[in-house]
């Protein structure tokens, strides 16, 4: 693996820990953004950074190390009895692939924030916080939405790189929680990864002491990022 050497990188104070109220965050950050590509990012992500807008970081926690980088070998992934039910109950969905972001994603995301995060730090959600997350002019995107009939009701952001897929974010029309379409969608990006010919499909950090965070570990087998080797998980510790 070669990562740019012209990357400067920056370590940030302690701050309160979005995830874990009793622990203290702490990142590393690449300073100068304008210097990722796609190929780069790549490399990055093998080491445990993640990006949101144009900030690419680590967490560099001193005594916590809860947040682990977690992707899927998509060739090796086997639907679980309730992911093949939340398939088979959203076939009549259609996907539809674009490169391009629509103007009527933001309205998608606001009710999203609005609705589903009330008591998020993204809550209440704004036209520049929702484009300062989401976009990069560094790095390939590929916009996963899905319609029911002609109705836009969700989008998985995808960052598309030499290997792999990235998941940055999903978010949906709050009236059809009863379908899982988080959980949909990462089924879809699954299988669209495997039909782009891609090896893995990243998403983001598992953190096993947060609630909200554990149904990434739901997708088996997984790799995790732990003591800098990617280690395989068939089955979750119960």
């Amino acid at each position: 693996m070669t990562i740019n050497n012209n990357f400067k990188f920056g370590q940030t104070k302690a701050f309160q820990c979005n995830y874990l109220p009793k622990q203290q965050e702490r990142l590393i950050v690449l300073m100068n953004p304008e210097e990722l590509t796609s190929q780069a990012y790549n490399s990055l992500l093998t080491v445990g950074f993640r990006r949101s807008g144009e900030q690419v970081y680590r967490p560099h926690c001193e005594f916590c190390q809860a947040c682990e980088s977690i992707r899927l070998e998509v060739k090796k992934f086997s639907p679980s009895k309730s992911q093949k039910r939340i398939q088979k109950n959203n076939k009549w969905f259609s996907i539809v692939l674009t490169k391009k972001p629509k103007p009527s994603y933001y309205p998608l995301y606001e009710r999203y924030i609005n609705t589903v995060h009330k008591e998020g730090s993204m809550y209440p959600a704004n036209k520049e916080q929702y484009e300062g997350f989401i976009f990069s002019n560094q790095v390939a995107q590929l916009f996963i939405e899905i319609y029911d009939g002609q109705k836009l009701i969700a989008v998985a952001v995808c960052d598309k790189l030499k290997n792999a897929l990235s998941a940055l974010y999903t978010f949906y029309d709050p009236k059809y929680q009863k379908y899982s379409l988080g959980k949909f969608c990462i089924l879809s990006q699954i299988d669209i990864t495997q039909k782009l010919g891609l090896q893995y499909l990243y998403l983001g950090y598992q953190i096993d002491d947060c609630a909200k965070m554990n149904y990434k570990q739901q997708y088996l087998p997984h790799q995790r990022l732990r003591n800098n080797q990617w280690q395989e998980i068939k089955q979750i510790k119960k």
